[in-house]
């Protein structure tokens, strides 16, 4: 059975929002969903034709001097619909994590201890990083969306973000023991 796409519900999402450009869904795409949803540049532009067939979404083309036409993409009754209907029906599963770490740390175990404990040195460092990005994403949203009501949902989303990232710190710290006691 083939996996539903749904790609084209974050595109129709991220419509409500207020990006109408490719490039607009692009950059909220890298400031904030990138956090816990992959889509490529290169998924953009085909899913928006595909709404835009579907009757999800209606594209509106102005023309530019010197530059290529500026297409401006709209949601429409029947995408909201489709929206909210999806956001409505159950989740199928919990989602299965890929993490390159991981997987070399649960095939370790002939690695030497300093090697492991530098792995998870070098991990621990990017979950602190990953951290402070989520702490500067809250204030930004804190500071400039406030108003919004949407920022309350964006806040809750970054909050798991932040949750899961801290215990994993924590996990991280706790291996670093195990490995200093083998």
């Amino acid at each position: 059975m083939a996996r539903e796409n749904q790609t084209k519900y974050a595109i129709l999402g991220l419509l409500t929002t207020g990006c109408r450009s490719g490039y607009s869904i692009k950059q909220m795409i890298d400031g904030s969903l990138n956090y816990f949803w992959k889509v490529s540049y290169g998924q953009i532009y085909p899913t928006l034709k595909q709404l835009v067939d579907e009757g999800f979404a209606t594209v509106e083309t102005t023309l530019q001097d010197k530059k290529p036409d500026k297409k401006e993409y709209y949601i429409t009754p029947k995408g909201k619909q489709t929206l909210q209907e999806w956001i409505q029906a159950p989740f199928k599963e919990l989602p299965t994590e890929k993490n390159e770490f991981l997987l070399k740390l649960f095939f370790s175990q002939h690695e030497e201890k300093n090697i492991i404990y530098a792995q998870l040195s070098e991990y621990l460092k990017k979950l602190h990083e990953r951290y402070q990005t989520y702490q500067s994403i809250e204030h930004m949203i804190n500071s400039s969306y406030a108003d919004k009501h949407e920022a309350q949902f964006w806040l809750m989303t970054l909050d798991y973000g932040k949750r899961t990232t801290k215990a994993a710190i924590e996990w991280c710290e706790c291996c670093m023991k195990k490995i200093d006691q083998l």
